[in-house]
């Protein structure tokens, strides 16, 4: 019985009942070699209270470059595995169950920590259509359009990027 929650094929609006569900089999996944993402819901889904996501990494993938958000917080619950999250110009290690939260302004990235693979629930609140940018995203790993295309879009998916060095010292290759 499913209490009166949107099933497959309800597109999972809260208008219904008051709540959202999405099923796993119906959350679109963009899938690379190092890194996939599952759309759960974006904000037009959840009348604006948040968009969320789930991004798995393989070992030592980069997830996010360093960037911000002027309007909403970002909210990283590790799943499992070890990430690295920036945090401001601080770098933490995280593990399975911690959870961070960055507020608006505060510049942040995420990564799988070397030698490690890394699962996150990531949370934006207030909510921010951000689907259509993590297709940009996959569009730009398969080479149809280029990186800097995002620069274009930044104030539309409220995502700023910036230079970190603190980040870039954390994420540094060591050489052989």
């Amino acid at each position: 019985m499913n209490g009166g929650a949107a099933g497959p094929g309800q597109g999972g609006s809260a208008a219904a009942s008051g709540a959202v569900v999405i099923r796993a089999a119906d959350a679109e996944t963009l899938a690379g070699p190092r890194v996939s993402i599952r759309l759960l819901a974006d904000s037009s889904t959840t009348g604006g209270a948040l968009s969320t996501q789930r991004v798995t990494m393989a070992e030592g993938a980069d997830g996010a470059v360093p960037h911000t958000h002027k309007l909403s917080s970002e909210l990283f619950y590790v799943l499992s595995g070890t990430v690295d999250l920036l945090t401001g110009d601080r770098v933490i290690t995280g593990q399975e169950g911690d959870l961070v939260v960055v507020p608006p302004g505060l510049p942040h990235a995420f990564a799988a920590s070397p030698g490690h693979p890394g699962e996150l629930l990531i949370v934006i609140t207030p909510g921010v259509e951000r689907f259509e940018y993590f297709r940009h995203l996959a569009r730009i790993a398969t080479g149809q359009v280029t990186a800097e295309s995002l620069l274009d879009v930044q104030d539309q998916y409220d995502t700023h990027f910036l230079v970190s060095p603190p980040w870039r010292a954390a994420r540094a290759k060591p050489t052989p």
